[in-house]
């Protein structure tokens, strides 16, 4: 009997993982991929879309263009899981998994911050990022907060990408010297694993004027009086909130058992769960790595090595590392790199590259590659 994959969530760890196995495995490969949604959106296109880069429907990578041998996916909402039978319940359907892989990825908790949902602004889905593609023209004068509301967020740099791309929207609107834009985040640098890349990104922010505000999260807001309240009590006015939501697993996960503290524990190695033969990748697992697409995507990679040596025999891969290369927007038409190694020494590392034109080309590729690999685009 072929051994039935059941992957759950379609982002760069479950698109990846599904593609891989169909390589391997071909027409007989028994995977199930489902995702409530229709469509795929990289990361960073949010912010294409907020700034007017790009249009929503520009961005969608609808999965019906994922067409992959041996895999069929399903667009169901999921409504519980039980790890121990390795069963999955859909709004449509029962699953019964040989092998099962979550890649749920993280929600937004709006209601942990409050206010934030009647008064504030966030730029973390494409439904907000297209909300304020609408708001940002009529902002002309005051202060703008790109506020962090918790920790761990997606893609550490998007806050101070996104005050970068603000300054320069603002700048070429002829509005910069009317306006005020303070970074709020709860690290005490921009990208703590790199030096050189925070340092670059301190430089970058007093070039402009943009007030970075250090080692504090975004606890309230109050809209009425326009104020965003800060965890040790102080109060920042604004007129324009930019905002990342505090993250959370899905509810369906929570209720699962699978999770402690928030999110799915796994073996940083092998991404393995305590339950067996289920495993954890991407943002809804804690392994010690950002919550960054090329994270998933990596851990995806060493899930699939793993479950095919299994079934074809060979040896087990290396033990994840947690490397990864995020790309960085500063702005000006240029974007950096840093490279970061989490797991293979004694504390996280991270190599920058300057800002070029070269890395905009680059990251362009990036998100080419994975179109083609998955979306034949």
């Amino acid at each position: 009997m072929k051994t039935r994959f059941v992957v759950l969530g379609a982002g760069f760890g479950g698109l990846e993982l599904a593609t891989l196995l169909s390589e391997a495995l071909g027409s007989d490969a028994g995977i199930t991929l489902i995702d409530e949604t229709d469509a795929f959106v990289f990361g960073y296109s949010k912010l294409d879309v907020m700034f007017g880069r790009e249009t929503p429907d520009e961005v969608r990578l609808p999965y019906a263009d994922f067409v992959k041998p041996g895999v069929r996916f399903l667009r169901e909402t999921i409504t519980a899981i039980d790890p121990e039978a390795r069963r999955v319940t859909t709004n449509k359907a029962v699953h019964e998994a040989d092998v099962l892989v979550v890649a749920l990825g993280a929600d937004y908790d709006f209601d942990a911050t409050p206010g934030l949902a009647e008064g504030g602004n966030e730029f973390y889905s494409v439904r907000g990022a297209e909300r304020l593609r609408e708001m940002l023209p009529s902002f002309t004068r005051g202060r703008a907060i790109v506020g962090v509301c918790g920790a761990p967020f997606k893609c550490p740099p998007a806050p101070s990408e996104a005050a970068l791309l603000l300054h320069d929207y603002l700048s070429q609107r002829g509005l910069r010297d009317e306006c005020q834009i303070s970074l709020v985040m709860p690290f005490g640098s921009p990208v703590p694993p790199s030096p050189d890349t925070s340092a670059a990104l301190l430089t970058a922010f007093a070039e402009r004027g943009i007030e970075f505000v250090p080692e504090r999260r975004v606890s309230s807001l109050d809209p009425a009086r326009g104020v965003a309240v800060l965890d040790d009590g102080a109060e920042l006015p604004y007129d324009l909130f930019l905002g990342v939501p505090k993250h959370r697993a899905p509810d369906v996960v929570l209720e699962s058992g699978m999770a402690k503290d928030g999110y799915i524990p796994v073996d940083s190695r092998t991404l393995e769960t305590r339950f067996a033969d289920v495993y954890a990748v991407g943002d809804v697992a804690t392994v010690g790595v950002p919550k960054a697409g090329v994270f998933s995507e990596g851990a995806a990679r060493i899930v699939a090595a793993s479950l095919i040596a299994q079934l074809q025999g060979g040896d087990q891969p290396p033990a994840y590392d947690g490397r990864g290369a995020c790309y960085v927007e500063f702005g000006a038409g240029r974007v950096g790199r840093v490279d970061v190694d989490f797991l293979s020494g004694p504390k996280p590392t991270g190599t920058f590259q300057e800002p070029s034109g070269v890395l905009v080309a680059e990251k362009q590729q990036f998100g080419a590659s994975r179109r083609a690999r998955w979306f034949n685009r």
